[in-house]
């Protein structure tokens, strides 16, 4: 939406954190899925929590290319992009890797980690969050840090 964000506005809340890229394959849309069906499960306690996916590949993923692939899935997780050295910050701060792989074909792919981060009320990291169990457990997991 071509607001700023900061790791601040999203303290009082647990929340989720992932970092991709719109034209991954596989990793990316399906832990964004598993995302929005545990998202569902919360019900109404979904409103205490946001799962924030943050590009690693801002070249390609412009606010309108972020907006558009984010609409596909559940309207709690908010997609960030932004400049290369905003990216940088933020990949440093949670100390995730993304290398641009080339293809033969002249276009790339991004190798990056795959970690979905369990922040706590404070913003502070707890522990990876598990996404690949029924939505219900994880559900059931994360209403532990409200």
């Amino acid at each position: 939406d071509g607001r700023g964000y900061r790791d601040t506005d999203f303290k009082g809340n647990p929340f989720l954190v992932f970092f991709g890229y719109t034209h991954c394959p596989d990793i990316c849309p399906t832990t964004l899925f598993e995302a929005s069906e545990m998202l569902e499960a919360l019900g109404d306690d979904a409103k205490r929590t946001r799962a924030l996916f943050i590009s690693v590949d801002p070249s390609r993923d412009t606010p309108t290319v972020m907006a558009d692939y984010i609409s596909a899935f559940n309207p709690r997780i908010l997609g960030l992009t932004g400049d290369e050295a905003s990216i940088a910050a933020a990949m440093k701060a949670y100390r995730v890797y993304a290398k641009k792989a080339p293809q033969p074909d002249g276009d790339y792919s991004m190798d990056h980690t795959a970690i979905v981060y369990l922040m706590d009320k404070t913003g502070r990291f707890v522990a990876p969050f598990n996404l690949k169990r029924a939505p219900a457990e994880a559900a059931a997991d994360l209403r532990r840090y409200f």
